[in-house]
């Protein structure tokens, strides 16, 4: 082992928080298999062999965006060649579709679209709950939020807008968005877009109405080793309020964001390794001391690599997916789908046990299309923490 892991390791296996200068510390050695079996040791204690995935179905409902962020290369303006723009019933349409595979889940985001009215998103979501009632509606991120709350006019009442949305159908929150938590990477990467503080405030908000929610980091790009671990601290303190101030909602999981070059303005980056991303999502299992799950999302890092990283933490390795436009690692269209039983093996193959999961990971019983859920819910320990995980 690496000697300045030592201290790191024995505060794991103690099970003690780990301090900003102690995630620095793991980013910074190169022994990967040491901070790997450290990960991995903290992933045992929370769910054993137990490997997740779920049957769902993205959807970006357009990719008009009145921001032009360097590190995207999914945003177009109106007009532009490729933009798009689904309407309310072709979004319910997908959402049958969805249904009739058996997904348990839609996940839904798009860009900040300049011109279509809050009412688009209430009847969205309205008419995915009627075409689709079981169907779990999990749908726009904060910065999304945050233009709603601008288009209708209460800028200042994101709880509102919240509240409007979950009455019309929305389930949860997807953590996209939160990009690197720095003032000094905001400014030069993606200026205009929301900083730390209103990302947190609406997922707090979310929290407080009984919304669960994600968290993502992405990483790779122009940030540096400190701002990660700044980030995921961040995170850390914001859960810890939810579950101080006991709320029904908290973070559910973290999903690291490998930044892949290809197509935006910073594609002169090399973006991560693969071993970066393994080194990363450990270290996020390691750091996250009061988030239930690890979740590498193969669309971004291949599903050979999370299927490594069940080895490095991570405990869900997302669903089937089927229709993603914002990254194309193995893909040059919008179609990227995994199989059930490709997702399974991959799980098997790496010395694990595949569990479907809904999206508040409760474990699904499954008979083809028709599904119920556990509904059960237990408490794990990490170290003298407390997280809550789905059985």
């Amino acid at each position: 082992m690496d000697p300045k892991l030592q201290p790191i390791a024995e505060k794991v296996h103690a099970g003690e928080r780990l301090s900003e200068r102690d995630g620095v510390a793991l980013l910074g050695s190169r022994d990967i298999w040491s901070i790997g079996e450290l990960a991995g040791l903290v992933r045992e204690r929370l769910h054993g062999r137990t490997a997740y995935y779920n049957i769902n179905r993205h959807l970006n409902y357009s990719n008009v965006c009145a921001l032009s962020c360097k590190f995207c290369s999914f945003y177009r303006k109106r007009g532009q060649d490729g933009a798009y723009q689904f309407s309310t019933e072709q979004v319910a349409e997908e959402a049958v579709r969805a249904a009739a595979a058996g997904a348990t889940e839609m996940h839904i985001v798009g860009g900040l679209h300049p011109y279509l009215p809050f009412a688009y998103y209430t009847e969205m979501l309205e008419g995915i709950r009627q075409a689709a009632p079981r169907l779990h509606i999990k749908a726009f991120t904060a910065v999304e939020i945050v233009h709603l709350a601008r288009i209708s006019q209460r800028a200042k009442d994101l709880g509102g807008v919240l509240s409007d949305l979950k009455a019309a159908g929305l389930g949860s929150l997807p953590g996209g968005g939160a990009e690197v938590f720095d003032d000094r990477v905001h400014d030069e990467a993606f200026k205009g877009k929301i900083r730390s503080d209103m990302w947190l405030t609406v997922h707090r908000e979310a929290h407080r109405l009984g919304l669960m929610s994600n968290a993502t980091i992405l990483y790779g790009h122009i940030e540096s080793v400190e701002d990660r671990v700044a980030h995921l601290c961040m995170l850390r303190e914001a859960q810890d309020e939810a579950i101080s101030e006991g709320h029904a909602g908290r973070f559910q999981t973290i999903i690291p964001l490998p930044f892949v070059p290809d197509g935006s303005e910073l594609e002169h980056l090399p973006g991560p390794s693969g071993l970066d991303d393994l080194k990363m999502l450990a270290v996020s299992r390691l750091m996250l001391d009061n988030f239930a799950h690890v979740k590498a999302f193969w669309i971004m890092q291949t599903l050979a690599l999370s299927q490594l990283s069940l080895q490095f933490g991570v405990d869900d390795i997302d669903g089937t997916v089927v229709w993603y436009d914002i990254t194309k690692v193995d893909s040059v269209d919008q179609h990227q789908e995994v199989g059930v039983a490709e997702l399974r093996r991959a799980v098997v193959e790496a010395g694990y046990d595949p569990v479907e999961r809904d999206t508040l990971y409760r474990r699904v019983y499954r008979d083809g299309a028709k599904w119920t859920t556990s509904g059960d819910v237990r408490v794990v320990a990490s170290g003298q923490r407390a997280v809550t995980a789905a059985v």
